[in-house]
């Protein structure tokens, strides 16, 4: 361990997309002295297993404001990092089946146009006209984002750290974070499977490990891991190119192209809280009828493959962003239920701005680690 630094001025505690998107932005600014601890290799965990969805259609001002600045970095990556992601802008299709759930939709079309975001409102005749594979006998209405999409999270997040390394940033893998060094309510550093690192900022981007991150500096953050489980068909053309991510919010099923096939997947509510990776054939049959019932012609394709990823889930379904008050030189982004890979962008430069400028271009107020109790408190409700 020759090569080993024991001081750094930011330790970064997860090599996912939040974790690399921070060190590439702080190296960007100019402090290149930030080295990533990661316990496995860079994007192998709910990064690298996440289906890559990008949308601007969220309930909450604020998660509307993560996106649309993260989307402004995935139309040009390729120009900003050398990497083509495959961002493919073929839309979100939102279906509401219930009443309430699109009398909800309607308000939130308004707050997202309020906002400048695309997005139509269409009728159950409508989406059987653009979409003539999608059964909508049940369907109240729905909405589309026409600059909504997907991408490569892994090869977006080696652009973040690959920049990064150019930068100066240090990246250790297969290096477990085992302690964190505190001192008179201030952040000292932390203990690693290699050796100490001393550093007066820790960053906690631990994904779905969070949790535990934050109990090692005697933190309880609500933060707790969810698997989900995503298909793939075997190569299947009856369904017209392209397909645009389909979201039945009340089922909580979604699926989209992934060419050569379609890739689905669907929440169980019934699921309690693990990082248990194993794929259920069992609930793989309910993800079929789900698809079955929402697209027919689906009854027709065969699945090729199954994989697990693990959300990292607060009780609002908001993430957790910013410096722990009560503990100084520690941050968090954690806790993004489901949408960490497409806000990764727009949260590593807002962490960055914190830590170098004390501020950050617009509130995120709303992602304060202490707002789990207080009144008046709006969470995320487009959540699948």
């Amino acid at each position: 361990m020759s090569h080993w630094k024991k001081k750094a001025e930011v330790a970064i505690i997860g090599g996912g997309i939040m974790g690399v998107s921070t060190a590439y932005h702080l190296a960007k600014r100019g402090l290149s002295d930030v080295v990533i601890l990661e316990k496995d290799l860079l994007a192998q965990a709910s990064t690298g297993l996440s289906v890559g969805g990008i949308r601007q259609q969220f309930s909450h001002p604020a998660n509307i404001r993560l996106s649309q600045e993260s989307v402004k970095v995935f139309e040009r990556f390729q120009e900003e990092f050398g990497v083509d992601i495959r961002f493919c802008q073929v839309g979100y299709l939102f279906l509401a089946e219930k009443q309430g759930t699109w009398i909800e939709f309607l308000a939130n079309v308004e707050t997202q146009r309020s906002l400048g975001v695309p997005v139509e409102t269409l009728s159950p005749q409508e989406i059987s006209r653009r979409w003539p594979y999608l059964n909508v006998s049940d369907v109240k209405g729905g909405t589309f984002g026409p600059r909504d999409g997907y991408a490569d999270p892994y090869q977006a997040a080696m652009g973040y750290a690959n920049s990064a390394r150019r930068l100066g940033v240090r990246i250790e893998e297969k290096t477990k974070v085992i302690g964190i060094k505190l001192k008179s309510g201030r952040v000292q550093g932390i203990e690693t499977s290699n050796g100490p690192i001393f550093s007066p900022v820790v960053v906690n981007a631990a994904g779905p490990w969070a949790g535990e991150v934050a109990r090692m500096a005697g933190l309880d953050l609500p933060v707790a891991p969810y698997r989900r489980q995503v298909f793939m068909t075997k190569p299947f053309a009856a369904i017209p190119r392209p397909v645009p991510m389909v979201i039945d919010q009340d089922m909580t099923f979604y699926f989209r192209g992934e060419d050569p096939g379609v890739l689905m997947g669907m929440s169980d509510p019934n699921e309690p809280s693990s990082f248990n990776l194993n794929v259920d054939r069992n609930f793989m049959e309910k993800v079929i009828e789900a698809a079955v019932h929402r697209a027919p012609v689906l009854g027709k394709a065969e699945i090729l493959k199954g994989w697990a990823g693990l959300y990292e889930v607060t009780p609002d379904d908001n993430p957790i962003i910013g410096e722990v008050q009560e503990l100084k030189g520690f941050f968090c982004a954690v806790g993004f239920s489901g949408h960490g890979f497409q806000q990764g962008p727009a949260v590593g430069l807002l962490l960055s701005q914190l830590i170098l400028d004390d501020r950050t271009e617009f509130d995120i107020m709303p992602f304060a680690h202490d707002r789990f109790g207080k009144k008046g408190q709006e969470g995320e409700r487009r959540v699948v």
